[in-house]
C-alpha cells in the first residue's frame, strides 16, 4: 500500500510540474504575441499622418480604428500630401496579412505611392509605378489601394484603385452613389498591371469618401450592404464637418461586426472651379 501511494503521489507531482511548465510556456507565448500586436499597432499609428492637407474650398478628415481583438492589426492606412503641381494627393489602402510584417509593408506601400506621385501623370500611373516598385523589392505581401488626386484648377477628383473598395460620394443637393470604375489588381501581385482613371467633376458641394473593407464588411455582413449603408450616411451628412462625417461613417464598422482594421478618409468640397486666391 505504501509503495503504491508513493507512486501515485510521484505521478501527481510530475503532472503538476508538467502543467506548470506548459502554463509558463503558454504565458510566454501569449506575452510574445501581445508584444507583437502592440508593436504592430504602434508602428501603424506612427506611420499614419498627424494631419491632412486642405485648400480653400476643400476640407479633409480621417479616422482609424484598430482590429477589435488585436489579432488583425497592422494593415490599413490613409495618407494625404501636396504635389508639385499644386494638386493634392490622397491614398488609402489595406495590406494583405497582419501583425508587424504587414505594418512594415504598409509603410513601404505608403512611401512608394508618395515617391511616384510627384512625377506621375495621373492616379493610374501612380498605381502602375508603385506596383512595379513594390514588385522589385520581392515581398510576398500585396496591398489594395485607392489613389486620388484633387485638382484645384479643374475642380475635380481623379481616382484609380488597385483591388480596393470603391469610393462613395454625395452632394448637398441629395445625389449620391458608389463610384463605378473598373479598377485593377492589388499592388504587388502582377507586373504590367494597368489602373484606369475615373474623373469626378465637383459641380455641386458635397463629400467624397474612401474606406477600407473593415468599415463595410464583416463575418456575416456583405460588402454591398456595407457600401449601401455608408452611402446613406454620406447622403445624410454630405454638407457636414468632415471630421463629424468620418466619425459617422466609422460607426458603420461597429454594425458589421468587423474583426479587421478600419479606416475612413473624407474630402469635403464646395462647388466651383477654383478656390485659390
Amino acid at each position: 500500500m505504501t509503495s503504491h501511494k508513493s507512486t501515485r503521489s510521484a505521478t501527481a507531482d510530475d503532472l503538476l510540474t508538467r502543467l506548470g511548465r506548459l502554463t509558463a510556456q503558454a504565458r510566454e507565448g501569449a506575452e510574445l504575441h501581445q508584444a507583437r500586436v502592440e508593436l504592430a499597432e504602434a508602428l501603424q499609428r506612427e506611420i499614419l499622418p498627424a494631419s491632412l492637407p486642405a485648400l480653400p474650398g476643400l476640407r479633409t478628415a480621417a479616422r482609424y480604428a484598430p482590429a477589435r481583438h488585436g489579432l488583425s492589426v497592422g494593415g490599413d492606412w490613409y495618407d494625404g500630401f501636396r504635389l508639385p503641381s499644386g494638386a493634392l494627393g490622397f491614398s488609402i489602402g489595406d495590406v494583405e496579412g497582419h501583425d508587424v510584417e504587414a505594418a512594415a509593408f504598409m509603410g513601404q506601400v505608403r512611401i512608394a505611392v508618395r515617391a511616384v506621385a510627384a512625377s506621375a501623370a495621373d492616379p493610374g500611373e501612380v498605381l502602375r509605378l508603385a506596383n512595379e516598385l513594390l514588385l522589385s523589392v520581392d515581398c510576398d505581401l500585396f496591398a489594395t489601394c485607392t489613389f486620388v488626386r484633387f485638382d484645384p484648377v479643374n475642380w475635380e477628383i481623379q481616382s484609380a484603385r488597385a483591388g480596393h473598395v470603391p469610393g462613395v460620394w454625395a452632394t448637398t443637393g441629395g445625389e449620391y452613389g458608389v463610384v463605378e470604375d473598373e479598377g485593377g489588381l492589388p499592388l504587388g501581385m502582377l507586373s504590367g498591371s494597368e489602373y484606369p482613371v475615373t474623373r469626378l467633376p465637383l459641380t455641386t458641394a458635397g463629400s467624397f469618401v474612401l474606406v477600407t473593407d473593415g468599415v463595410v464588411e464583416g463575418p456575416s455582413f456583405p460588402i454591398e450592404a456595407g457600401l449601401a449603408r455608408v452611402a446613406e450616411v454620406i447622403r445624410a451628412g454630405a454638407g457636414a464637418d468632415p471630421g463629424d462625417l468620418a466619425a459617422e461613417v466609422m460607426k458603420v464598422a461597429d454594425s458589421t461586426g468587423h474583426e479587421d482594421d478600419a479606416a475612413v478618409l473624407v474630402l469635403r468640397h464646395e462647388d466651383g472651379p477654383l478656390r485659390i486666391g
